[in-house]
């Protein structure tokens, strides 16, 4: 997992690093400038041949040092480069004034308002006006000239935002007041924040790339005391592989529930997920009238008839059932009957409840939370989440004003907190928590979009993919981590035309690429 950080922690790190002795601050300045100008030249190889024209905007703090340093190492290659300063010069930080006056040596600096169309045509354009440390709503004349520059000729300028696309919050990913621009590239240091991953910050930036400014082994880590860090789900999967000498039963035994006759298929889906990623065995507990139609549909799946909470609650006397799925094609009554039965269970099976088993205490979800216990999962949408927590939806959803806004890592958390239980809070920027504060992101966005994700019946797989996960004894939070993020490869394994069906079938793919 990546540690993802969130603005304060970026700068206690950089004050460690600085107190040491062993850097300072104008050399991290230094650092993070020519930073901005390798990423220009990697992403866009064509700039690094040639003189090219680039207009630099810089703020009033730190953010606009790394603007003019950006702006002297690309006039050094030959460029023409124009600069404008938000703000008043004097008043800004030390090491930024420092930088101001290297470029002052160099070139000019036009204030805010000399800005206009025609003098900010260029091939690139680099926002350096407000980046992770941003806490007021950004002014609505800088969030004006940026729509207004940035967009003035989209089809030939490169639009470059260092650590954070102006007004956009660092800890949330939400817009702090209205405005701001559109970047192809953002560039960060030393750590992606958490703001990257959620909310507006990916939908407004279209690549991300972190660079190293040498933090990492120039302070006192004990100096350091970083708490509640997220984390950014990568490609570790330890524990899918399958041993030599194991069996089916090894690997667990996952019972899904469904739904009646004619609104099988989401339990279905979720049940081949199960299957593809690992379980030993996997059932579907169905109710009389829908046995045949599920019995004609499947085949590595068994079958057994789950009428109603008696049938259930026999079921699960079979100690080797370790893992259940309720909720998808449920229904609510059915749900309603079930689900206080598969909590109560004896012998403990982990629990996932998504869908209709969410939906059903919609209206009493404090009724849930009594019955929930650490081995269960909650996979729900933002709906749902919605009906189950309203004050801590309604928080996540008020437009902020100011910084650092609330997130959906702070919501998921405090969901998880009030349920007992892991709580996956779904979306592009999924993001998963433990009652304990442990949270992890995991972001189909960047080089991971997978926006064929958005077709029914791929929530009720990636509810599958956790319960197998779970059947095959990996800890609640470790499943739901793994199953998502092995949701998203499988959707980009296949691609474009993706079904809900395709996702299960895609997983031996995605294993041997991984060289599980």
């Amino acid at each position: 997992m990546t540690e993802l950080l969130t603005s304060a922690q970026m700068r206690q790190i950089e004050q460690a690093a600085i107190d040491s002795g062993a850097v300072t601050g104008l050399e991290l300045m230094e650092r993070a400038g020519a930073g901005v100008v390798d990423a220009v030249f990697e992403e866009w190889p064509e700039l690094g041949q040639g003189a090219h024209r680039a207009v630099v905007l810089c703020g009033p703090g730190n953010n606009g040092g790394d603007g003019f340093v950006v702006a002297r190492l690309l006039q050094e290659r030959g460029w023409d480069v124009g600069v404008f300063l938000y703000g008043d010069a004097e008043k800004l930080p030390p090491d930024a004034r420092a930088n101001y006056e290297l470029w002052r040596k160099m070139g000019a600096v036009s204030s805010w308002e000399d800005l206009n169309a025609e003098q900010t045509t260029a091939d690139l354009f680099i926002d350096a006006v407000f980046g992770t440390g941003l806490t007021r709503p950004l002014p609505e004349e800088v969030g004006r000239e940026l729509i207004m520059t940035a967009t003035h000729d989209k089809t030939t300028t490169k639009v470059v935002a260092v650590d954070m696309p102006s007004g956009l919050c660092a800890d949330s990913g939400k817009m702090l007041g209205g405005g701001g621009d559109f970047s192809d590239l953002v560039v960060s240091f030393h750590s992606a924040k958490v703001g990257h991953y959620l909310d507006r910050s990916y939908q407004r930036c279209n690549s991300l790339v972190v660079k190293d400014i040498g933090l990492d082994h120039v302070f006192d880590e004990s100096q350091v005391h970083l708490v509640d860090q997220a984390r950014l789900s990568d490609d570790s999967c330890p524990g899918i592989s399958k041993r030599k000498f194991d069996h089916k039963y090894t690997h667990g035994h996952a019972l899904i529930l469904s739904g009646g006759f004619g609104k099988t298929g989401a339990a279905r889906l979720a049940a081949r997920g199960a299957l593809r990623i690992g379980a030993g065995l996997v059932t579907m507990g169905v109710p009389g009238a829908a046995q045949m139609e599920v019995a004609s549909r499947i085949t590595a799946l068994m079958l057994t008839r789950v009428e109603d909470a008696g049938n259930l609650a026999e079921v699960l006397e079979d100690r080797r059932l370790n893992a259940l799925c309720l909720g998808p094609g449920m229904g609510v009554e059915r749900a309603r009957d079930l689900v206080p039965v598969a909590l109560a269970a004896r012998h403990g099976p982990r629990v996932v409840l998504d869908a209709d088993a969410l939906t059903a205490y919609a209206d009493c979800p404090e009724t849930l939370f009594a019955m929930l216990h650490a081995n269960c999962v909650l996979t729900p949408h933002g709906g749902e989440f919605a009906r189950l927590f309203p004050d801590i939806a309604e928080r996540l959803n008020k437009e902020p004003t100011r910084g650092p806004a609330y997130s959906k890592v702070d919501a998921t958390r405090d969901a998880a907190a009030r349920a007992g239980c892991v709580v996956l809070f779904k979306g592009a920027d999924t993001v998963i928590a433990d009652p304990n504060g442990a949270c992890s992101v995991n972001a189909a966005v960047y080089d991971r979009e997978a926006p064929w994700l958005a077709t029914a019946g791929s929530g009720d797989v990636l509810a599958g993919f956790i319960t197998g996960l779970l059947a095959r004894g990996f800890a609640p939070m470790q499943a739901a981590e793994t199953g998502a993020w092995l949701h998203v490869e499988a959707a980009r394994s296949f691609g474009p035309g993706l079904v809900a069906e395709d996702l299960p079938e895609e997983l031996p793919k995605v294993f041997r690429r991984l060289g599980l």
